[in-house]
């Protein structure tokens, strides 16, 4: 029984799933945009609850304006429910098509770090920052990333509370959000 924890969203059921389920952790990293963090990673959950399922074949199976309007029922699952319930559906069916719906064959049948790198940054909707992040919360939060996976999501592997891979308690999320509202900050005043 793993001792993972992932608590993000400020549900306890919602938190589960993420670490439950593979897919879901991938779908709550997908969402991880222009939205709060536990909005997004809460996404799975209502996702599974509008659906009845989590399942990759369901999901790649329905037609994608189906599944994009589960994504638009208020409340939307997404500041951009369009978009996103788009990528979503690309994602199940991506996962569907390469991995036989085992979202954890990503990383489970990869020959070492960079690879499970390669292939999360081949998910539609992951760009370079997303695929780093998602290994670190393998790395840091689940325990199953392949060893030497640290140099593959540097930055993210530090122990600085960056992202939501630095998140196992409610304070670390606090930590989280004001090293993005500090890194938010400095930005703003390097552009002024």
């Amino acid at each position: 029984m793993s001792t993972a924890v992932l608590p993000v969203t400020g549900d306890a059921d919602a938190d589960a799933l993420l670490v439950a389920d593979p897919f879901a952790l991938l779908v709550g990293m997908l969402l991880d945009q222009q939205v709060p963090m536990e909005w997004a990673f809460r996404g799975p959950a209502s996702l599974q609850q509008r659906l009845g399922t989590l399942d990759p074949h369901a999901i790649a199976a329905m037609p994608v304006d189906d599944f994009e309007a589960v994504f638009r029922t208020k409340p939307a699952l997404h500041r951009y429910p369009g978009s996103m319930g788009k990528r979503t559906h690309a994602l199940a069916t991506h996962v569907v098509d390469v991995y036989d719906g085992d979202a954890a064959a990503i990383w489970t049948t990869a020959d070492g770090p960079a690879e499970v790198f390669a292939r999360l940054r081949g998910l539609p909707g992951y760009g370079e920052e997303k695929a780093k992040i998602f290994l670190a919360i393998l790395g840091k939060r689940l325990e199953v990333a392949p060893k030497g996976w640290e140099t593959y999501a540097a930055p993210f592997s530090d122990g600085e509370p960056r992202s939501v891979a630095d998140i196992d308690s409610p304070e670390a999320l606090q930590r989280v959000r004001a090293f993005k509202q500090a890194k938010k900050a400095q930005g703003k005043t390097k552009a002024g």
